[in-house]
């Protein structure tokens, strides 16, 4: 088990908790699990605003749970952490149970 005893470590810890206490961002990161897909098309498959799904993904950009590459002038996410998903997958076994 990883060591709880250096508080950057703790506080980036409780950042990412916070990043991904916002159900929109989950939503997207569930979505992003299964496919690579584009601000469109994740506004699209989620009925959300391509404003809103771009805020989003600024953030999870910055927290490094996604990561994207450009083909010509679109911009394709991921979602980038498998430890950050086999949480969220956890968490979700969890609350179903």
């Amino acid at each position: 088990m990883a060591e709880f005893d250096n508080e950057e470590t703790i506080r980036k810890t409780a950042d990412t908790f916070k990043v991904l206490s916002d159900p929109t961002r989950i939503r997207i990161l569930h979505f992003l699990c299964k496919k690579e897909s584009s601000v469109s098309d994740i506004a699209s498959e989620l009925d959300l605003k391509q404003s809103t799904v771009s805020h989003q993904l600024r953030t999870l950009k910055l927290y490094r749970l996604v990561t994207f590459r450009r083909e010509g002038t679109s911009i394709y996410y991921t979602f980038d952490d498998d430890h950050v998903m086999q949480t969220l997958e956890q968490m979700i076994e969890h609350i179903e149970e």
